[in-house]
């Protein structure tokens, strides 16, 4: 089992980096928490992993925290949560977001994320309340999120980067065009921050 990793960041295509350790490229898929926080191209990086082995592939997680690890592996032990949906949740949801929706039993916000319906919203809150339970108390929880500044970028491979990134988390084209077109102000933002304002604007609605 890959635990961690602990590199330099060698290519960075939202929501897939390689990371170069040693000379050894690890292909890895992470949450957009962790994208928001990673350096650039070229610099030393450290991940917490968690590796799902299939018949056809080896597919590797990072995280730029252990507890989105633990969120990572709650979500995929519910029943019909694969590792794409829980990328998905933990994308256009924060970590505290999620507990209050679980605390609250909130289904209107978890059905704006793509692949889950009223049901599946439902069905997910009653299997999450007791497993987030131990999650409510640690104040760790709820700062995974950095709301710092990020790096420009060159506009147009940005806006193409981000839209990439909301297809990948299940948003079709024209929803994630849409999305990305809607901000303002957006002129050398990131890819990063602009996957950030695009997934807020659309779970927020």
């Amino acid at each position: 089992m890959i635990g961690r990793l602990r590199g330099t960041l060698a290519e960075k295509q939202p929501p897939h980096l390689i990371i170069d350790v040693n000379g050894v490229g690890y292909e890895l898929e992470v949450p957009m928490t962790t994208l928001y926080r990673l350096p650039k191209v070229g610099e030393p990086v450290t991940v917490h992993t968690h590796l799902v082995v299939r018949e056809d592939a080896h597919l590797l997680y990072g995280f730029a925290e252990k507890r989105e690890r633990e969120l990572f592996r709650e979500l995929i032990r519910l029943n019909g949560v694969g590792p794409k949906l829980a990328l998905a949740l933990m994308s256009g949801l924060e970590v505290d977001e999620l507990v209050r929706c679980v605390q609250a039993q909130d289904a209107t916000v978890l059905v704006r994320v793509p692949g889950v319906g009223k049901k599946t919203a439902e069905r997910l809150l009653v299997e999450l309340k007791d497993r987030f339970k131990a999650w409510e108390t640690s104040p760790a929880m709820f700062t995974l999120v950095s709301d710092g500044p990020l790096p420009a970028a060159s506009e147009s491979s940005a806006e193409a980067d981000a839209v990439s990134a909301l297809v990948s988390l299940g948003y079709k084209p024209q929803e994630a065009s849409k999305a990305i077109a809607a901000i303002k102000d957006k002129a050398g933002l990131s890819s990063e921050e602009l996957i950030r304002r695009s997934l807020k604007g659309m779970i927020a609605k």
